[in-house]
């Protein structure tokens, strides 16, 4: 228990009068932190604390590093700055060894301010300090990590600068004309480059490179470091995530395979402002970054660059094995898909020539500054284009959605539309549709129908964006998985359903639990799920949700015989074959 006298050797409480430190020991917390226990993370609710005891170290996230910035020992104090400021805590705190602090909450704190203007005055002056030591840091920190040199219409540079911005990698892009970019080589580009050319800070050069490769040279984790898992998790979007942090904070052994950067689709939305808990919005990719930190706090591993290709559950130990593309596999007790969709293509006849050079599927937020004062156009009437629409309009000199219905009302929030209406430079264009796309090696004009007269318009453009709807894909996975006619995966009653139609198998004598596919131990969620809501509430819920079955699962898993798995699944291939004979 906190007592006053504990307080009274305190130096910032000095002045402050007997009855005011019993007022305030009587509201504290006593807090007591084991070596390596956070008190408080970056991005949580703030608190003031003062440590009674011991040593903490004070920790800050600085370009996408975690940097040790400062120690407090006895009788030192923080949390004062985000709590005057009215933001969440700006730094985290680790025990450095057994400690002890006092820590009051943020009513409790105004109060202690409010009653002595000494100890007030006392505070800003470290609060200016504090903004002070922040903005050094600040100015220390690296504008760039990585170099990417490429041409603006080259596919694969854009996919690198795709991959390394949804993954919060710093980095500077350069067309191999730029000055900047010719350092140490002529002066022009010469016919025999190949591009594109990632640099490390170290001087490194990987021309090319696959997406585990420039993972692999950041220090980003790439292979699994456990033999087995209780869980993984395919699929790094809203749903993956959630199943990830449940997971691993339930004590699970988790791993999160994802082939490009955590956040999905949703990562690329600029603005969510209807997610619970957010009053003011939060940018998709803020969202998943913290939930990647909430999940890696908890202990779950997370694999990036690395796509799955396969699943093999004919192992006669209850264990499933995920191949990945390289032919390495992941063996875990239970599996949790969370795929997501993939953006609908466009059926055009020079469309795929044009990915990437003017034609582009999603938001493609990299691509933002390079419609500076451009007119682009926007194909569909959902939230997605909605939110790409108000991320561009502040880039490009218009913004024009390109709709097949006769208004945005059956497709979008009205949050959105409200938003959209009052953007000057954002048009919509109502029954209509894009029938030609022009151009050979860049995107020139897009030709536009009007549906209800067929007049044809042609419209002068070097950016198209897409969002015409999205589907599911899940052929990489074994036939026994039980999909619908659009390949979406079935899971619980829906599972039964076409179990009784003959549609499948089902092998035991319990019934699919709730979010379970036709594979025992092998659940669904998100929008890759039949049947799903499709909104990043849902898929969390589902996420979260998924890791209650999988403990059911996991108490009680099927024998191989109960499961009948060489027959109703379809028998053990190849992989199987060794990993029973290992």
């Amino acid at each position: 228990m906190i007592t006053g006298e504990m307080l009274r050797v305190v130096p910032l409480l000095a002045g402050v009068s007997d009855t005011e430190l019993d007022t305030i020991a009587g509201r504290a917390a006593d807090i007591s932190l084991h070596s390596n226990e956070w008190l408080i993370q970056e991005g949580e609710l703030p608190s003031f604390f003062i440590l009674i005891s011991g040593r903490l170290t004070v920790y800050k996230s600085v370009a996408g590093v975690e940097r040790a910035i400062t120690e407090y020992g006895p009788g030192d104090y923080g949390g004062e700055l985000p709590l005057l400021l009215g933001s969440p805590a700006i730094a985290s705190v680790r025990a450095a060894e057994p400690s002890r602090v006092c820590r009051l909450d943020a009513a409790d704190f105004r109060d202690l301010i409010v009653a002595c203007p000494e100890l007030n005055a006392r505070l800003l002056r470290t609060m200016a300090t504090r903004i002070e030591g922040l903005q050094q840091l600040a100015t220390e920190a690296p504008l760039a990590t990585v170099t990417i040199i490429g041409h603006r219409y080259d596919l694969a540079c854009h996919d690198l600068r795709d991959f390394l911005a949804r993954n919060h990698v710093a980095f500077r892009w350069y067309d191999p004309r730029d000055p900047e970019a010719r350092v140490g080589l002529t002066a022009t580009p010469q016919p025999d480059e190949v591009y594109p050319v990632v640099v490390f800070p170290d001087g490194m050069r990987l021309v090319t490179p696959s997406f585990r490769d420039v993972a692999v040279h950041l220090g980003l984790q790439t292979t699994p470091s456990h033999s087995i898992y209780d869980v993984a998790i395919i699929g790094a979007g809203p749903a993956g995530l959630a199943a990830a942090v449940y997971g691993a904070s339930e004590g699970l052994n988790t791993i999160l395979i994802e082939r490009q950067a955590p956040g999905g689709q949703a990562g690329t939305s600029s603005r969510i402002e209807n997610y619970l808990g957010f009053p003011t919005g939060v940018a998709g990719d803020e969202l998943a970054a913290r939930a990647l930190r909430q999940a890696k706090r908890f202990g779950a591993e997370i694999l990036v660059a690395r796509g799955a290709t396969g699943i093999d559950m004919a192992s006669r130990d209850a264990t499933h094995a995920i191949m990945l593309e390289d032919g390495e596999y992941v063996r875990t007790r239970s599996i949790v898909i969370a795929t997501g969709v993939a953006w609908r293509e466009i059926d055009l006849p020079n469309a795929p020539m044009l990915v990437g050079r003017g034609l582009y599927y999603g938001a493609a937020r990299t691509e933002a500054l390079n419609t500076r004062g451009l007119d682009i156009f926007m194909i569909g009437g959902g939230n997605s284009a909605g939110q790409a629409a108000m991320f561009f309009a502040n880039y490009a000199h218009t913004v024009t959605l390109i709709v097949r219905g006769p208004s945005l009302e059956r497709s979008m929030s009205q949050y959105l539309i409200d938003q959209l209406a009052s953007r000057t430079n954002v048009r919509v264009k109502a029954r209509s549709q894009v029938v030609a796309l022009e151009g050979t090696d860049r995107l020139a004009a897009i030709v536009v129908e009007d549906r209800a007269t067929g007049q044809r318009r042609r419209e002068p453009t070097e950016a198209l964006f897409v969002f015409i709807g999205a589907d599911a894909e899940t052929a990489w996975l074994p036939q026994a998985v039980i999909r619908d006619g659009r390949d979406y995966l079935c899971t619980g009653r829906d599972v039964m359903d076409l179990v009784a139609g003959q549609q499948g198998t089902w092998p035991l004598s319990r019934d699919p639990y709730l979010l379970e596919t036709s594979v025992p131990g092998v659940f669904a969620v998100g929008d890759v799920r039949h049947g799903s809501v499709k909104r990043v509430a849902s898929g969390v819920g589902e996420g979260s949700m998924a890791i209650a079955f999988v403990h059911q699962y996991l108490a009680d898993p099927p024998s191989f015989a109960e499961s009948g798995a060489d027959t109703a699944i379809g028998g053990a291939d190849l992989l199987s074959q060794a990993l029973l004979g290992a």
